[in-house]
């Protein structure tokens, strides 16, 4: 395996990329990662995807023993240090591909692209 087989497999599908986006911005719970979702994961999708991101150390999950339960997660220094590559991977794709968008860049992604 590359390092290219390497990163891919551990950031490819729908909704990888969209939950490290959202934690980018800081650590949130469950159901706010749900909500952000624009493209309507599952439930059972979510808890998967996160599974497997927590598995390859990009992100973290914290548990709070209260009633009920409190589950938070958050990129880890791993994650973090993907995000300026997913950024340009943005930027590309607005640049690039704008005309196969089924959604409009985000207004941060548009101002990459200029």
């Amino acid at each position: 395996m590359t390092g290219i087989d390497a990163a891919v497999s551990i950031i490819s599908g729908k909704w990888k990329t969209l939950i490290l986006y959202q934690l980018e911005d800081g650590t949130l719970r469950y159901s706010q990662i749900l909500n952000g979702m624009r493209y309507g994961i599952t439930q059972r999708m979510l808890t998967k995807e996160l599974r497997e991101l927590e598995e390859t150390g990009l992100i973290s999950r914290t548990v709070y023993p209260e009633v009920p339960p409190r589950v938070e997660y958050s990129l880890t220094a791993k994650g973090r240090s993907l995000m300026p590559i997913l950024d340009q991977l943005c930027t590309w794709g607005c640049r690039n591909m704008a005309d196969q968008l089924e959604h409009n860049c985000d207004a941060e992604c548009e101002e990459q692209a200029e």
